[in-house]
């Protein structure tokens, strides 16, 4: 049975990828969401800016649209009793609440980057981690995005930041975060984890994990050289989510690398 999927944000560059990889999985179109003053030339294709009368036209929702839609789509989704597949970065914990509770009507998959090798990387992350303890490696992250991205650190490098934290035990807010350090700030506190973030030109997206002891440094980096590579992740974890039982899972139990 071809399975019907919606995009939340069809307007926007990632919005535009993820239709054409609907296309190319074969898989339908069955609409898109956007903003009244932003709406695409899309023959044919139904396009509105009501998420009530997008969810209930698809078995799946992906949705890369912006922080502030996410609890009117949390809340569409399990209305609809529609799968939903986030993309959508710089939530706030308000926000992360409203797509666990989603999360008990509907398959949700939330993951801050679709593409595959970010994912193995999280994983590799959180395993060099757990080798390599905080108190004589510092943790550092990396990250580069293009000029016009607007929230910082990017959402890939705050779960860079998690998978670090869970390696060792932890959270990240336990651990502690280390970022925009200017001026005297005082020496390194141990078992941190350091944030720097970079903008400029039009870079896809750039993440390295630096564990960094007095006698070695390792480096694990991944570098994205097209967004096409999100959108197939995208779509791979709609197909995936389509019939699954109600509950929150990343890319990682789509790829099948945990449970």
């Amino acid at each position: 049975m071809t399975i019907a999927i919606g995009i939340a944000g069809i307007a926007g560059r990632m919005g535009r990828l993820v239709a054409e990889e609907v296309a190319a999985a074969g898989a339908a179109l069955a609409g898109g969401l956007a903003l009244p003053d932003a709406m695409p030339e899309m023959p044919g294709v139904f396009l509105t800016s009501d998420p009530d009368a997008l969810f209930p036209r698809c078995r799946v929702v992906i949705d890369f649209t912006h922080a502030s839609a996410v609890p009117a789509h949390a809340a569409a989704a399990a209305r609809h009793g529609v799968a939903w597949v986030l993309g959508t970065t710089g939530l706030s914990a308000s926000d992360e609440a409203d797509v666990a509770e989603a999360a008990k009507a509907v398959p949700v998959v939330y993951a801050a980057n679709f593409s595959p090798g970010v994912n193995l990387v999280l994983a590799l992350a959180e395993r060099m981690a757990a080798a390599l303890p905080g108190e004589t490696y510092d943790a550092e992250i990396l990250e580069m995005h293009h000029r016009q991205k607007v929230d910082a650190p990017s959402g890939t490098a705050v779960a860079l930041g998690r998978a670090v934290a869970k390696g060792r035990g932890t959270t990240l807010e336990a651990a502690g975060r280390e970022s925009g350090r200017d001026g005297h700030t005082g020496p390194r506190g141990t078992g941190s984890i350091g944030f720097a973030a970079l903008r400029g030109g039009q870079v896809v997206g750039e993440h390295s994990v630096i564990f960094a002891a007095a006698s070695e440094h390792i480096v694990l980096t991944h570098r994205a050289f097209d967004r096409r590579a999100y959108a197939t992740g995208a779509v791979r974890a709609a197909l995936w989510a389509a019939g699954r039982p109600a509950g929150l899972y990343g890319m990682a139990e789509v790829l099948g690398i945990r449970g």
